[in-house]
């Protein structure tokens, strides 16, 4: 897959997660389960890129005597989010009249 589509994708994967209220790293992996394969050294450099674009915003808080890195999605990010679904679904016709829905 094209790197750029597959970076796109993702965001798109991430930006869902995080529309469903504010979530931290194993959480955002565990709740993609099922929908798209990511690890944490895909995750976080994801997650930073979205935090210096504006699309998220972080906090900080303890949890079981540790920090633990809250990220949320801003109304940039939905922005953002509802811009990749359309890209999403466009992709989807386009497979649709390429394959007829085979694969």
């Amino acid at each position: 897959m094209d790197i750029q589509l597959k970076k796109g994708i993702l965001d798109v994967c991430v930006l869902d997660a995080l529309s469903k209220g504010e979530s931290y790293g194993y959480k955002i992996i565990s709740d993609l389960e099922g929908i798209i394969e990511i690890s944490e050294s895909t995750l976080y450099p994801i997650l930073r890129r979205l935090e210096v674009g504006g699309f998220v915003v972080t906090r900080t808080a303890e949890f079981n005597g540790r920090l633990r890195r809250y990220y949320k999605i801003t109304s940039l990010g939905y922005d953002k989010f509802d811009s990749g679904k359309a890209d999403l679904l466009e992709i989807n016709t386009i497979y649709k009249k390429i394959y007829g829905g085979r694969l």
